[in-house]
């Protein structure tokens, strides 16, 4: 595919057909050229405080009403596990957020990172939704609406992150789960998520992220030895709301260091020049479907009726 890989083209056809299909409260956001909002909060995560204690797990789980783990949150040995050639857990419909151990090369004691939804200034979820299931809202949550979702899982597709997980555990009304910064419980009340305020070792800082920057930019500059001379997801696909340092090169503790610095969607644009046919037809064509599917629906849900009358 012309040096593009499989996961890169999906990433910039959805992309690509949200885009044309976005509402007008979403243009600035769909052209490239929003930046998150001025007074949008976010956490800023230090790596070097971290003692993989997994508060912040227990913390999520509860606030979030999730199901209990299959094994308690005391239980180290979830740090021993690996799925997929290595791969370290990830988030799921039961876990919004996971804390990982890593062993950096040369390194005298692990690594732990706590890894959870990123809530992107550009989120590629949202522009990859042609239902606007998503909102990025002005205090930096990136949340999500079930209500108006039609399941075809683009965001999971579309996300940098691999973060948003679908739930099957409901047959009747499956949907994405990820972590949504405690909005409707905290954030929209000024107040740090449950994992910030559980962790016992003040490894993750809440606040403007413009000032969080600023703290991060003093920590590495007042300890050169002990961090990476870089604020991971500061400039990552157009910047994030969690932000991490480190004192192991970010590849070693389970990063993705290629990303760039342009949000997904500005890698689409010659894209969307190209193949407009296509990139509307699709969404319609999807949108076709799940009013069928409701109209179905509606129909059985009378049959049954009638029979019952009858």
């Amino acid at each position: 595919m012309s040096g593009m890989s499989r996961r890169k083209f999906l990433v910039t056809s959805l992309a690509g057909s949200a885009a044309v299909t976005l509402a007008p409260a979403c243009k600035a956001m769909a052209s490239g050229s929003f930046e998150g909002y001025p007074d949008g909060m976010g956490v800023l995560v230090d790596l070097t405080r971290c003692i993989g204690c997994r508060s912040c797990e227990a913390a999520c789980n509860k606030e979030q009403g999730l199901a209990p783990p299959a094994q308690s949150f005391e239980d180290k040995s979830v740090f021993d596990q690996t799925f997929h050639g290595g791969q370290k857990r990830r988030t799921d419909e039961n876990a919004y957020t996971v804390v990982n151990r890593y062993d950096p090369e040369g390194a005298t004691k692990p690594v732990y990172r706590k890894s959870q939804c990123n809530h992107c200034n550009e989120p590629a979820c949202l522009t990859s939704c042609f239902v606007n299931a998503y909102t990025k809202t002005r205090e930096g949550a990136v949340i999500y609406n079930s209500k108006v979702c039609v399941g075809c899982r683009n965001c999971m597709i579309a996300c940098p992150f691999q973060v948003p997980a679908y739930s099957y555990s409901s047959a009747f009304n499956p949907m994405i789960k990820k972590c949504i910064f405690c909005y409707e419980t905290r954030l929209k009340n000024g107040q740090p998520p449950a994992c910030v305020g559980i962790c016992p070792q003040e490894a993750l800082t809440f606040g403007y992220r413009d000032e969080l920057l600023k703290i991060g930019r003093a920590r590495i500059k007042a300890n050169p030895d002990r961090y990476v001379d870089h604020i991971y997801g500061e400039s990552e696909v157009g910047g994030t709301a969690w932000m991490y340092l480190s004192s192991a090169p970010f590849e070693q503790v389970g990063f993705d260091t290629t990303m760039g610095k342009e949000p997904i969607i500005n890698n689409v644009k010659d894209f969307l020049g190209t193949v407009p046919m296509v990139l509307a037809i699709w969404p319609a064509l999807f949108t076709g479907f799940h009013l069928l599917a409701k109209r179905q629906e509606h129909g059985t849900e009378g049959d049954h009726s009638n029979n019952e009358e009858s």
